[in-house]
């Protein structure tokens, strides 16, 4: 993996320098474990004029969920309790002769900010943007092996909560529930607080699991994720309980359905963000259901759960193979209820079978 840090980096070192900058400052956490392999806690990579420094504050960890650090880095821990490594990091690029310093802006505290001009002061600092967020949008093999398994181990958790009985259970206890299940599968912990929602609760995009009781014929739905080796899934399923479903709850889930079939249809290389969002709205506005729509259908996961590309209206760009994204469209009628159904899958040329689907938790509405 070493070899793949150090590309990483060069590729970033490449994009600073045509940029004017001889040295950059990678704060963000999830950018310095994707260059470093780990993220130690309040850790920064520094690129340099020589070799690469990571600076942190105490040794660095050698667990799964923390990641392993590339042993080509030279690790720096500083002396001086409650040090800052990014003012530091500062300093040690000047000492090196750097005229110019990208940083994070996007991630940097304005007092962190001035921190940095204070001990460089003739340091001239630049915006290294969203240059490493780029450069994850694309996964290799190995970081969508790591999805892959997230994926298995989230579907497992929900698998076995489905075999359970659920009628007079909260919200909140059943998501607990799920989270222990992701981590006695195997997964560092959830990707994301899990949500579950039962009767005029269901439906909600986000919703905050409560102490309110799965009753007969609610629907309930269920967004959870896994973290495996840093990397997060997500998956999203609505159910009915204990009973056969109305006929509104049928009508309901099949235009949601409908309208998930139509966002994972549209996933190919070259597909442009804002028309996978439009084939999965349309499908919902067409039918009286454009007020309350998510503002997006679906987003990028990784290192973290939400990432680029954002499917969404106004986004611009297209999508590339090898990009893993989420399609979650979903309707909420106020006071009744309503579907969400969610998957992660991979972008992948329609040679190669079209978009490879990492959740695969059936999407019958089943009555439990």
């Amino acid at each position: 993996m070493s070899e793949v840090y150090a590309a990483r980096r060069e590729r970033l070192r490449e994009r600073c320098t045509a940029g004017g900058s001889a040295a950059a400052l990678i704060s963000r956490p999830a950018n310095v474990r994707y260059l470093a392999g780990a993220a130690p806690q309040g850790a920064v990579l520094l690129l340099g004029k020589g070799e690469d420094l990571l600076l942190c504050t105490g040794p660095p960890g050698d667990q799964p969920a923390q990641g392993r650090l590339d042993e080509a880095l030279r690790v720096q821990l500083l002396e001086r309790p409650g040090g800052d490594p990014a003012v530091a990091a500062a300093d040690c690029a000047g000492a090196q002769g750097a005229e110019s310093l990208a940083v994070e802006e996007h991630h940097l505290t304005v007092a962190r900010h001035r921190a940095i001009r204070s001990v460089a002061p003739r340091l001239r600092l630049a915006d290294v943007g969203g240059a490493v967020e780029q450069l994850r949008v694309v996964k290799d093999e190995e970081e969508i092996s790591f999805l892959r398994i997230g994926a298995e181990i989230a579907d497992q958790a929900l698998g076995e909560l489905l075999e359970s009985i659920l009628v007079g259970r909260t919200e909140r206890h059943l998501a607990l529930e799920l989270e222990r299940r992701l981590v006695d599968h195997g997964a560092d912990g959830p990707a994301f607080p899990t949500s579950v929602a039962t009767g005029p609760n269901s439906g909600r995009r986000g919703h905050r699991p409560t102490d309110r009781r799965v009753e007969e014929g609610d629907f309930l739905s269920v967004c959870l994720g896994a973290t495996y080796h840093g990397y997060r899934c997500e998956i999203g399923r609505t159910f009915v309980i204990g009973t056969s479903p109305a006929e509104w709850q049928i009508e309901l889930y099949d235009l949601v359905f409908a309208a998930q079939r139509a966002g994972r249809e549209a996933l190919a290389p070259g597909a442009a963000y804002r028309d996978v969002d439009r084939a999965a709205r349309q499908a919902l506005e067409s039918t009286g259901h454009a007020e309350g729509l998510p503002p997006l259908t679906g987003h990028g996961v990784g290192l973290e759960i939400d990432e680029d590309p954002q499917l969404a209206p106004a986004a611009m760009g297209k999508l590339d193979a090898c990009v893993p994204v989420t399609v979650e469209p979903g309707v909420h009628l106020p006071g009744r209820g309503g579907v969400r159904i969610d998957d992660t899958l991979v972008v992948r040329p329609e040679a190669d079978g079209g978009p490879e689907l990492l959740t695969i938790t059936t999407k019958e509405l089943l009555a439990l």
